[in-house]
């Protein structure tokens, strides 16, 4: 237990190694026209890097190099990225869609021959039905907006500024995240020991139930056969294997986040070896009191696997 507590302060004093998956980060800029430029990424826990780019307005050569930054520096998680452009003039980057308002407009006037050959019965002019056309949807576009190369510069740094930004969110979520696992693999050693002190005492109580019911069945068996079923027996359900084992998968997950910056998938691995021990020493123990310590460190291994599917 000592030496686990002291992993414990070790892993504490390189929390800024450990990361969750989970982040926020924004950066902004001005434009040389006074535009300004919102970048915001979000991440969730995520097996690979899954990113998304939500913006009708970056080119697609610059989205190809937006998403290698973003794998390079994000490594995993399901990351969503978006960037919006607030136009200091929106009504100068509008343009009429000539095509579209003549084409309604000679509709129109095909629509008022036929309803009305007299031109006076519908007194409309052209002004008017322009001004009406224009109000239409998709008559009135977003002129594509071209970036200088000044701009982009802006923009990369306005993005290099939310990526720092949801890292150091991770960084504090992993904080977090670390003295949580930590804990708790804590608290199964401590389960374990407890185990240990039971077992020494568990075996001769096994033996000694085992005699019994044969003395109160009244059978008669040779003594040395008797030893050797009796021992038979008891190294069936003999756990110690089980122990050292648990032991040592609690004291390399421990080593593993102390030691690799990137331990999530790992860490899934030491934790599913954890549950494998866990269930049969649960198994095999036979002991209503180290039953008891199973489902305790069964509890706290589901909630160690829920929080490291989170650690980068």
């Amino acid at each position: 237990m000592a030496e686990s507590m002291q992993f414990g302060r070790d892993l504490l004093n390189l929390r800024d190694m450990i990361k969750s998956m989970t982040g926020y980060g924004k950066g902004e800029c001005t434009l040389a026209d006074h535009s300004k430029i919102t970048v915001e990424i979000k991440s969730l826990n995520g097996k690979t890097a899954d990113i998304s780019v939500k913006s009708q307005i970056i080119p697609k050569d610059k989205e190809l190099e937006i998403r290698k930054l973003l794998a390079a520096e994000l490594v995993r998680g399901s990351i969503d990225f978006s960037l919006n452009l607030e136009l200091k003039n929106s009504a100068a980057n509008k343009q009429i869609n000539r095509e579209a308002v003549l084409d309604i407009l000679h509709q129109i006037k095909d629509i008022q021959k036929v309803e009305s050959p007299d031109a006076a019965a519908l007194p409309l002019s052209n002004s008017f039905l322009i001004a009406s056309i224009i109000r239409m949807p998709d008559v009135m576009e977003t002129r594509p907006y071209e970036f200088s190369d000044e701009d982009w510069a802006k923009i990369d740094k306005a993005i290099s500024q939310a990526i720092k930004k949801l890292n150091s969110y991770r960084e504090t979520e992993g904080t977090a995240l670390l003295e949580d696992v930590l804990s708790r693999v804590a608290n199964i050693m401590s389960c374990l020991e407890q185990v240990k002190e039971l077992d020494v005492k568990r075996v001769p109580a096994i033996k000694e139930r085992l005699r019994q019911k044969i003395d109160k069945a009244g059978i008669e068996a040779n003594p040395e056969r008797l030893e050797q079923e009796i021992v038979f027996y008891v190294e069936k359900l003999d756990i110690n294997e089980e122990k050292v084992r648990l032991a040592q998968h609690c004291k390399y997950f421990m080593d593993t986040v102390m030691k690799d910056p990137l331990a999530g998938k790992k860490l899934g691995f030491i934790v599913q070896e954890m549950g494998r021990e866990i269930n049969t020493l649960g198994s095999k123990a036979n002991d209503a009191a180290i039953q008891a310590l199973v489902v305790r460190m069964k509890d706290e291994l589901e909630k160690i696997r829920e929080q490291s599917l989170n650690i980068l």
